[in-house]
């Protein structure tokens, strides 16, 4: 490690800031574990190469450029490109080189940062990855990317390339430390392939990239298939040793989940991500199962569970009153779901960041009472007793009748000052039957929304569910046409400007971005600014558990389940390290073995399931 001095002249530039260091790793807090190994421990450096591994997807895809949010993006396009460095796949907030081999910034206070990339760095056609690559990658993103990942990135000031192996990223000011790290995971495109192209057009040729693997097969909207590159040239780096061993990796898309898993059933594909609790105790009795060629996997992990939920659009009325959102919050029935629909395996979910440090859990602390005083005066009398509050959702007794919480939701509306006509339709606030539309895209949801359904009709609330086509819902999604939808957000135990697209008032104005409810609360877009300027680790969580709050007593969404675990399916002929990263399952660093794949091919290919 190399610590700058505190006036240094580095490349033409004059650097005044504290404490500049040269380090060959980005660590937002922590001290990182593994910047010194030549393999991680949950890698297998000499694991075997070839065979393959497929995944489904569903709906289609027409665009293999996911910068420019047009079409529906492929699946898999992560595997193309590098970034300059990459996460760790077992500590939050740490990466390590990839593209770049060092990087230049002060930790703490980044007004800028100088990634050195590696000489050695190659596009998969063997041209080289310079500086120019780098700064023609983000000018795109920066002027022509989606709007929502142009929001993403505002904190750019501007993009140099000082010689041909260092670009330097200047950004607006000096307080968001998440900046470097964010930078450093974007996919680098080649200038001279692009550069005759159009950036903003759907394109089914995929853009020149440097990752392990190149695009072998497409075929549209049904597959596609990619092939590990021998040439890649990072393959020896410390974070890629023992990665990347498939020889294929192919994407097969569904119409929908259940027709995605009678494919897996009959060997399609050969790892299934299971969602349905149901399923999971239920449906694995088939006869490649049964023969024990298939082996269930359940993978604990230390990260936010994901926030399921049913978002509330309110830009529509009546969602955009509050009390309205308030009673529709009584209708969801998580005791009865969790009994009968889902074998006791969930949770109910009282967290955006659930199963974390960054929850907001009992009383607020001291700290948070801090940040919040200045705020509570422009908060309304609800949101006020919510964030203040040891917060949980409305218990039912689980009878499935859920009488006492609609009481009470129908006692909220009354109050409010809605009423019922004489065919006990509950009306609004221009005397008109309340009725409203929920949106899907796959059947299986229907089983588990069905009961809210049923409740918001004993309220009198009309609920439609509709589902259409997945281009259709991609459409909708993006223009924000909607009044309710199930919404499915991961969140990451380093949240920073990413918030910014799921809960700010610019977001909500922004087709496409991620503020499914709406949100424009001036006072959400103050915390989430102060938790993207965040300057260590405890001011990180109090923000994040203030902005918590504040979602929560704001009735933007109704949380629904979600559990602490990942349930893999998949055809036993695979191996992994004994050792599993914290964070993800580590499928990267699985490998194919030669044996139990043979054995699987000849089932497959004589015996349907």
């Amino acid at each position: 490690m190399i610590v700058a001095c505190l006036s240094t002249v580095f490349s033409g530039y004059h650097l005044s800031y504290a404490v500049p260091q040269t380090l060959n790793y980005i660590s937002l807090d922590a001290k990182p574990r593994y910047h010194q190994v030549n393999a991680f421990p949950f890698a297998h450096p000499n694991a075997p190469k070839g065979g393959y591994i497929a995944f489904p997807a569903i709906g289609t895809f027409d665009n293999f450029n996911s910068m420019n949010g047009k079409g529906s993006a492929a699946d898999g396009v992560q595997y193309l490109y590098d970034g300059l460095m990459k996460d760790s796949p077992d500590e939050p907030g740490v990466a390590y080189p990839l593209l770049a081999k060092s990087v230049t910034y002060d930790p703490q206070n980044p007004a800028f940062a100088v990634f050195h990339l590696n000489p050695e760095a190659k596009f998969s056609d063997g041209s080289p990855v310079t500086a120019r690559d780098v700064v023609y990658t983000f000018n795109k993103i920066l002027n022509e990317g989606a709007p929502g990942i142009q929001i993403y990135f505002s904190g750019i000031a501007k993009v140099t390339a000082l010689n041909r192996y260092d670009v330097r990223f200047d950004f607006k000011g000096k307080d968001n430390k998440e900046l470097p790290l964010i930078v450093a995971s974007v996919s680098i495109f080649s200038e001279k392939d692009l550069k005759n192209k159009d950036f903003s057009r759907v394109t089914l040729q995929a853009p020149l990239g440097s990752g392990p693997y190149t695009v072998k097969q497409i075929n549209p909207g049904r597959s596609i298939i990619y092939q590990r590159n021998p040439q890649y040239w990072a393959k020896d780096l410390p974070i890629n040793r023992g990665a990347y061993n498939f020889d294929q990796i192919r994407y097969i898309y569904y119409r929908n989940l259940e027709i995605a898993f009678e494919g897996f059933k009959t060997g399609q594909y050969t790892l299934h991500t299971e969602y349905s609790a149901r399923r999971w105790m239920t449906e694995y009795n088939f006869n490649a199962m049964n023969a024990g060629l298939i082996k269930k996997i359940e993978y604990h992990h230390r990260n936010p569970i994901a926030t399921q939920s049913l978002s509330l659009n309110t830009r529509h009325t009546p969602l955009n009153d509050i009390f309205f959102r308030q009673a529709l919050s009584y209708a969801y029935d998580f005791e009865w779901q969790n009994k009968a629909l889902f074998y006791g395996k969930y949770k109910r979910l009282q967290s955006y960041f659930d199963n974390s440090e960054l929850a907001a859990t009992g009383m607020p602390s001291s700290d948070e009472l801090k940040v919040l005083k200045p705020y509570l005066p422009q908060l309304s009398a609800l949101e006020k007793y919510g964030v203040m509050i040891d917060w949980r959702y409305p218990v039912s007794d689980g009878s499935g009748f859920n009488r006492d919480n609609l009481l009470t939701a129908r006692r909220i509306l009354l109050q409010r000052g809605y009423r019922y006509n004489a065919k006990g339709q509950l009306l609004d606030k221009n005397h008109q039957p309340i009725r409203l539309e929920l949106l899907i895209t796959q059947d299986s949801l229907k089983r588990t929304l069905m009961p809210f359904v049923r409740n918001l009709k004993r309220l009198g609330i009309q609920l439609d569910v509709r589902q259409v086509d997945s281009s259709q819902y991609l459409e909708r999604m993006r223009n924000y046409d909607y009044d309710i939808i199930p919404n499915l957000l991961p969140q990451s135990l380093n949240p920073g400007n990413e918030q910014a697209r799921f809960w700010t008032t610019e977001s909500a104005n922004q087709p496409g971005n991620y503020n499914y409810p709406g949100i424009k609360s001036p006072v959400i877009d103050a915390v989430v600014q102060q938790l993207i300027n965040a300057k260590n680790r405890d001011e990180l969580i109090t923000y994040t558990r203030v902005l918590d709050r504040l979602l929560r007593a704001g009735f933007y969404e109704i949380l629904t389940y979600g559990k602490d675990a990942e349930w893999y399916a998949c055809w036993d002929m695979y191996e992994q390290p004994s050792t599993t990263p914290q964070l993800v399952i580590g499928l990267d660093y699985w490998w194919v073995n030669p044996q139990k794949a043979q054995k699987i091919t000849q089932y497959i290919q004589r015996k349907p399931s």
